[in-house]
Formats: structure tokens, sequence, C-alpha cells
């Protein structure tokens, strides 16, 4: 079965906005501990990105897809 490339970047992107949506459901604390691992940046550091990125989207929330993932 052949997929179309239309279908495929709407497959994609449905995974893109579940995932998107389990990591900004996730507390701040726990998911800068997550992405701290392996990371050079320590959860403290990442905390306080994510803080900055989240006021960032309340502030503008019709920028809040453009904003870099923190993921």
């Amino acid at each position: 079965m052949i997929t179309s490339k239309e279908e495929a970047f709407a497959a994609a992107r449905a995974v893109l906005d579940r995932a998107r949506a389990r990591r900004d459901s996730m507390p701040i604390r726990a998911a800068a501990e997550a992405a701290a691992v392996g990371s050079a940046h320590t959860a403290d550091e990442i905390e306080l990105i994510l803080r900055r990125l989240r006021r960032q989207a309340a502030a503008d929330p019709t920028r809040a897809a453009d904003l870099p993932a923190a993921a």
C-alpha cells in the first residue's frame, strides 16, 4: 500500500501533536529532570528554560506553536 505525501505529513503531525500534549502536561520539574538525563544542562537550568518558554507561550498564545520545543 502506498501512502501519499499528504497522508504521511498528516500522520507525522498527529504524532508530534500527541507528543507535545504529553510533554506539556508534565509538571515542569519532572520534565526538566527527564530532559537532563544525558544532557550537558542540569535539571535546574532546564527548568528555568521551560519556565521562560511557558511564560512566553502564555503571553502570546498565537506564537506558542512556533516556540522551540523543550524536548
